[in-house]
């Protein structure tokens, strides 16, 4: 493996979400929301096996989230890093490795280095992550319902990011979603709209980002053309570090430099 951290996604959307991060020595998958076969399918794109990662981190329990994650860690006997509330959840099964995960708090395996942040999300103990190794990091932050100015701090300076851009505020509100499942993801505690992600960029530093992943596009309420003509304009119309993970295909390596 290369000695650089990279990162790629599986697929990502309300159908299931998974992303790979690998510095060159470890591979962990972050959220598994594919059943088991897919995903192995999935990671046979990269050519991959189960056997060969060497973790599974979860974020929090919804089920596009961790589908698949029980299922994998049981065959493959691999180890879960989880928190306690999202495995007082009940989505996940028995674990045959468990690792708790303390909000705030650096873990390392090997030698990736680990910051699990905790987000505003309708869920029991929700984190996301950001990752450290070879003097760069990855911060993979989907699933919140607004950048409170905890996460702004917490993934300030990022090299690269995988960012929820779940819907577009005007197609949430003329869609077909029912008015309340509508209040839960436009909420505090849902989803991430486009604008609010292109408001919390620049509170990130923009300057240092090298990529930029959308993620979790609702099929429904958005679609990429709304988020890249959200996001485009902070970078000074150069969409070169803009890319989408898509739910079908999920997006193929990315090295950060």
């Amino acid at each position: 493996m290369t000695s650089a951290l990279r990162f790629a996604s599986l697929g990502s959307g309300s159908k299931g979400n998974a992303t790979l991060v690998c510095d060159g020595e470890t591979r962990v998958l972050v959220d598994c929301g594919f059943g088991m076969r897919e995903a192995e399918k999935r990671l046979a794109r990269f050519d991959l096996h189960p056997a060969q990662l060497d973790a599974i981190l979860v974020s929090h329990e919804h089920g596009d989230h961790v589908r698949g994650v029980g299922a994998l860690a049981r065959r493959y006997r691999l180890p879960v890093y989880l928190t306690p509330g999202t495995m007082r959840s009940g989505r996940l099964g028995t674990l045959p490795h468990h690792h708790w995960v303390t909000p705030q708090q650096r873990f390392v395996i090997n030698g990736l280095e680990i910051d699990p942040v905790t987000v505003p999300h309708d869920a029991c103990e929700p984190v996301q992550f950001r990752f450290h190794a070879h003097g760069r990091s990855l911060g993979v932050l989907t699933d919140l319902g607004h950048p409170s100015a905890h996460v702004a701090e917490a993934f300030h300076g990022c090299d690269a990011l995988v960012l929820e851009c779940n819907h577009d505020v005007q197609m949430l509100a003329e869609g077909p979603y029912p008015a309340s499942l509508k209040r839960r993801v436009g909420g505090d505690w849902g989803h991430l709209a486009n604008v609010q992600a292109a408001a919390l960029l620049p509170r990130l530093g923009l300057d240092r980002l090298q990529r930029i992943v959308c993620s979790h596009l609702s099929e429904h309420n958005n679609c990429p053309e709304r988020v890249l003509d959200t996001l485009t304009p902070l970078l000074d119309g150069d969409d070169s570090r803009l890319s989408v993970a898509a739910q079908d295909h999920g997006l193929a390596w990315q090295r950060i430099a």
